[in-house]
């Protein structure tokens, strides 16, 4: 089989730097090159950084990213809001290293007042640290390739800079990472904001093998599992819970083993006496139970009979000893009459 070029799509054609094959081409991410394509197609032409973003429906952050690596690397020259060649008006609005700086120190600055904890991190790898990094290792080039395959979307520079923090500094395995990606596309989960987030958090806890990170994804799951049954339970609509709410949830079902009709029976008890959900009120009710040995749905509701019984009993015991409906019938004219007689 042999393959030629269809010469009827050559009526209009565009150049493109032979150093983008040549030195650039196992680099550059697929968005990067995307982006740089697009603008190559439009030499000449004005255009905004808007225009390129609706061009791929994706977001004008995203296209910054493509583009800072080309910038780095003197393919695309940023001079007072204009990009060459050809002096044409392409982006209005990219920031500088300088303007990078600054809003992510204004952005801990607002972290502070919303007293929000920043996470101590090392400043993000640029473009082209991040294509140094992918040429000396084979293992890092492989990663970003599977990321893209995993979250099924190109990654921008901006992801690949997280990702090679969570190797380079956190100290995640590439199989890990790859691990974790694969856990949070599962949960619906696949933004890099969560994925840095529990990476970090694994860092931390020294998941750094395939065995650990699996038991891991295990218990999550659990949780997730027990969380999705609580749900369900009391029939509320689908939301992250807290971790209160999880490691309650967990608790009832997998260490203390309760069935659904006694976690409802609970969740029903709260409702009833405080008219809406409250998880701790039920899990004083679910302690309660374990601590009398309460473990089945009919002792469970022969207990609320005794409960109630009890409450009756109480409840005689501080009434008068007269009867109420003879007092209410009479008069003190009838002492006055009997006096008389």
């Amino acid at each position: 089989m042999s393959y030629c070029i269809n010469l009827g799509n050559w009526n209009s054609v565009f150049a493109v730097p032979s150093c983008i094959v040549d030195k650039h081409i196992k680099l550059a991410g697929a968005l990067q090159l995307k982006v740089l394509l697009w603008i190559l197609r439009h030499s000449g032409e004005n255009f905004s950084l808007s225009d390129i973003a609706k061009s791929f429906s994706m977001h004008e952050t995203d296209i910054k990213d493509a583009l800072q690596y080309w910038i780095e690397t003197n393919i695309i020259r940023l001079d007072e809001n204009s990009i060459n060649p050809g002096n044409r008006e392409v982006i209005s609005n990219t920031t500088s290293m300088e303007d990078n700086i600054k809003e992510e120190k204004q952005n801990k600055v607002t972290d502070k007042e919303n007293n929000i904890r920043p996470i101590s991190r090392h400043q993000k790898p640029d473009s082209v640290h991040i294509a140094s990094r992918m040429k000396e290792s084979q293992e890092i080039s492989s990663l970003m390739q599977e990321a893209q395959i995993v979250l099924g979307r190109p990654i921008s520079n901006s992801d690949c800079a997280i990702l090679l923090m969570l190797h380079d500094n956190d100290g995640l395995p590439i199989d890990v990472i790859i691990m974790l990606m694969q856990y949070a596309v599962s949960i619906g989960k696949g933004s890099m904001k969560y994925i840095e987030k529990v990476g970090i958090s694994w860092a931390e806890q020294e998941i750094d093998t395939l065995e650990k990170a699996e038991e891991k994804i295990k218990n999550l799951s659990k949780s997730w599992e027990a969380w999705s049954k609580f749900e369900r339970i009391i029939g509320i609509q689908h939301r992250s819970p807290t971790s209160k709410e999880e490691e309650a949830v967990c608790r009832w079902m997998y260490s203390w083993k309760f069935s659904e009709d006694m976690i409802k029976e609970a969740y029903e008890r709260c409702v009833n006496a405080n008219g809406k959900y409250i998880l701790k009120y039920i899990d004083s009710i679910i302690e309660r139970w374990r601590k009398q040995g309460i473990t089945t749905i009919q002792q469970a509701l022969s207990e609320r009979m005794g409960m109630k019984k009890n409450k009756n009993i109480r409840a005689e015991k501080s009434t008068p000893s007269y009867n109420i409906d003879e007092y209410e019938n009479y008069s003190i004219f009838d002492d006055v009459l009997e006096a008389k007689a």
